[in-house]
């Protein structure tokens, strides 16, 4: 069950969202206490302006005119506590039923280190999601090491060492331009030494549009498995929530590409369109890990379907 300083920031977080859709539904009202069969048009403009998409937008219609026997849901707060069931429902049929298992201590069989590997196109907020990752696997008393897998960009590899050091992880980097697989292979080895609990591998930023990096992926996570036997445990998928339906079409070639088995979405509090999770989540059928409401390092909360769909719709 979230925490009730989690569901202040979801609330927080959702404001720009909330804000946009609710605006729109109270001027279909007007001064009316309620709205008519005609006014679900409308109604559907609006959910698929907040990137609930048309798949999904359609579905909430079809079901609330099952409803119209039912007075209370023609009104305002009837129209949001049924929006709020409905999405909670759709997105929450595929969340994570054991978040923990998401950079897990091994078990007292195993002392092999559980390894993430971060994928996601420029920008979307990787590093810095690791970087909090990290702080939350600490935080449990777990020994965390990051690696530096882009080798591309020195920044990216400066910006995750800081990182590394606020949150007390261990910190592996290879030669700048080297090949990112071979910096993986020593980086395990290195956490198998160390005795390291969970690895979070970050990769450099790519376009799914782009398959000589897309291969290079499938490169990295060949390599690990050589390493630790079937790593990468988890790929995770980056996605920035205020590029809307282009998130969508990354998840969906990344999945196809290297097997994504969970999103982390960030920038949620700076987006209007939050219902693009909705897709994300349903049509795909992966699990939202996370969801990053804000900067600061706290600001990366397990999802919460009940709280992201309250906090969406007021």
């Amino acid at each position: 069950m979230t925490k009730s300083f989690d569901k202040a920031i979801y609330t927080k977080g959702l404001e720009k969202s909330r804000g946009s859709i609710m605006s729109r539904i109270r001027s279909v009202f007007g001064t009316r206490k309620a709205i008519d069969p005609e006014d679900l048009e409308d109604i559907e403009d609006i959910l698929i302006q907040a990137d609930v998409g048309i798949t999904y937008t359609t579905r909430i219609i079809e079901d609330l005119k099952k409803t119209s026997a039912r007075t209370d849901v023609w009104s305002e707060e009837g129209l949001k506590s049924f929006l709020a069931r409905w999405i909670a429902g759709a997105v929450g049929g595929i969340v994570q039923e054991n978040i923990e298992i998401l950079g897990k201590p091994p078990d007292v069989e195993s002392t092999l280190p559980h390894v993430l590997l971060m994928v996601g196109v420029n920008g979307t907020g990787k590093t810095t999601s690791i970087g909090k990752l990290a702080k939350i696997f600490r935080n449990r008393g777990q020994k965390v090491m990051v690696v530096a897998g882009d080798t591309y960009r020195a920044a990216a590899a400066e910006q995750l060492e800081v990182w590394a050091q606020r949150s007390g992880a261990l910190y592996h980097r290879g030669q700048d331009g080297g090949d990112p697989a071979a910096v993986v292979h020593d980086a395990l080895n290195k956490a198998l030494a160390k005795k390291v609990n969970t690895v979070l591998v970050d990769t450099a930023g790519r376009l799914h549009t782009k398959k000589p990096l897309m291969k290079e992926l499938g490169k990295i996570s060949t390599v690990a498995s050589r390493v630790i036997d079937g790593a990468p445990h988890e790929v995770i998928l980056v996605l920035d929530a205020t590029t809307g339906q282009n998130a969508l079409i990354q998840a969906r070639t990344f999945t196809e590409v290297v097997g994504v088995t969970g999103i982390i979405l960030t920038k949620m509090d700076g987006s209007a369109r939050g219902g693009i999770l909705v897709p994300i989540a349903g049509e795909l059928g992966l699990p939202v890990r996370y969801v990053g409401m804000g900067e600061g390092i706290e600001d990366l909360v397990p999802f919460d379907p009940e709280a992201y769909a309250q906090a969406l719709v007021g």
